[in-house]
């Protein structure tokens, strides 16, 4: 799976959060100060040729929507991570964001029951 640019990423996050929109959309859900129309054409244009983004036409333009969900690729980047940083294991990942972070009680416990409740599915 091909890696989104910070601004690519910026984008996907606005489409999938909209579903589908046109680039007027898009621009109007962005932080200030606002990209110009034609960058924020061109990365959904670049989206579209790496498969991230579909699209239909209406009218004189189009309507873009994701293909790939945010959790498809929020998975897919995070084995990425646990492959390339931490050699394939997920318990050093977790214990190096573990060390580095200050992780209160409850957060750690919910975290906890949140794996023991995908242990009984």
């Amino acid at each position: 799976m091909k890696q989104l640019t910070k601004a690519e990423e910026d984008i996907m996050l606005q489409l999938w959060e909209l579903e589908q929109a046109n680039v007027a959309t898009i621009i109007e859900q962005l932080p200030l100060p606002k990209p110009a129309y034609n960058t924020v054409s061109t990365i959904v244009r670049i989206l579209e040729s790496k498969g991230f983004v579909g699209y239909k036409k209406q009218g004189r333009g189009h309507i873009y929507f994701p293909l790939l969900s945010k959790e498809e690729y929020s998975y897919q980047s995070l084995q990425k991570l646990k492959d390339g940083y931490f050699k394939g294991s997920f318990k050093s990942m977790v214990s190096f964001f573990l060390n580095k972070n200050d992780i209160s009680i409850q957060e750690l416990e919910t975290i906890l029951q949140e794996i023991n409740k995908n242990k009984k599915l």
